[in-house]
This record gives C-alpha cells, structure tokens and sequence, in this order.
C-alpha cells in the first residue's frame, strides 16, 4: 500500500467529495419536493394529474439513472437543448429521486388512519390546516426510515455521474487507476470518502427516526 499516492491524491478525493455532496443534497431537495406534489395530486386523487404522476413514478423507477443521463447529456442536444454535466446529474437524480420519495411519502400518508383527519376536520380545521398540522407530522415520522434509505441510495447513485464527465469521486478514482495503476489505493480512498459522507447522514436519519418516535408521532399512527 503506497501512502505517500494516498496522501498527495487526497486533497482531489476531498474536492470531488464536496462536489459530490452538495450535487447529492440539492438532488435529494428536489426530490423531496417532486415527491410530496406526486404525493400530494395521488393522495387528493386529482383528476388528470394524478394519472400524469402514476406514469412518472413508473417511468422513473424501471429506467436506471445512468440511461437517463445519458437521454440528458448526449441525447438532448440533438434537439438542441444543451445542458451542463452538473445540470444533468441534477435533474436526473432529481427524476430518479422524486419517485421513491412520492412512494415513501405515500405511505406513511396512507399508514394515517383516517379517524385522525376526521378528528381535525370535527374541530373545524380546512383542508390545508388539516393535511399541515394533522396528517402530515403523522406521515412524515413513518416516512422518515424510507426517505433516509432513499437519500443514501442516492448518494450512492452519483457514482455514475462520472458517465456525463463530471469529476465526482468515481471519476477521480477511475482516473487515478488509469493515470498511476494504483487500484488498491484509489479504491481505498474511494470507499473511505463514500463512507465519511453516508455514514454521518445514516446515524443522523437514525437519531431523527427515534427523536420523533420518542415525540409519539409514530406511536400515534401505530396505536389506531
């Protein structure tokens, strides 16, 4: 094991990781986003969107990222839409993202027992402050273990973003191998830095998961 290849290549390990991260928790935000609208037009069952979301989820869960970016990077511009690496790995993992968040959501809206919205509509709460104050606290603490396993996986799926040249971890390390041959060393580096960013976001979603258990928003859900 060569430590002094480890130890001048690190600084190329951390940058990528920042990139890594920050194209991670923007796609991760927007996926949240994406998910509670698909959510939210299936839940209130609204006429023609809700079909538009079912093909969505659909569509976004059995194609893999990688063909997506592909579709984003190389194929959009035959039609003249020309976007970014960064942009691309962006709007895929949000594509990607928003799917499995729209399923998480709607089940932990779904594990809500209805006699909790009737409570809230007999108190004369509208419909708005009913779904913010009543239902949505109650999903989202049985969400919680979902999202969090859907924010790692994708974490996990920037790996590919090196596909559409964008210098993440995986580029870095692949380029490392190809530049130097030193394979031990550059996956060694590159599993310790996937490590130091999903580890801390595991035991945090962890922590959240118990604090809100703790609160009794999922003992509330679970005793109907």
């Amino acid at each position: 094991m060569d430590f002094d290849f480890i130890q001048r290549f690190v600084p190329m390990y951390v940058k990528a990781a920042e990139l890594t991260l920050r194209i991670g928790a923007i796609g991760i935000l927007l996926s949240l986003a994406v998910g509670v609208l698909c959510c939210l037009t299936r839940y209130f069952r609204v006429p023609v969107l809700r079909q538009v979301a079912a093909a969505y989820i659909e569509l976004a869960r059995n194609t893999p990222l990688l063909v997506q970016l592909f579709f984003l990077y190389f194929g959009l511009p035959k039609v003249g839409v020309k976007l970014s690496a960064e942009a691309c790995a962006i709007t895929g993992l949000t594509f990607l993202g928003g799917a499995y968040m729209a399923e998480a959501l709607r089940s932990g809206l779904e594990a809500v027992d209805k006699a909790q919205a009737e409570s809230g509509m007999c108190l004369g709460l509208t419909t708005l402050q009913n779904l913010r104050f009543v239902i949505l606290p109650q999903a989202l603490a049985t969400a919680i273990p979902a999202i969090g396993a859907n924010a790692i996986f994708l974490i996990k799926e920037t790996s590919v973003f090196s596909a559409v040249a964008l210098a993440d971890l995986m580029y870095v390390a692949k380029d490392l191998i190809g530049m130097y041959y030193k394979t031990d060393e550059a996956l060694l580096m590159l599993t310790v830095a996937y490590l130091a960013l999903l580890l801390p976001l595991s035991i945090a979603f962890s922590l959240l998961e118990r604090r809100l258990r703790y609160a009794g928003f999922g003992n509330s859900v679970q005793g109907q």
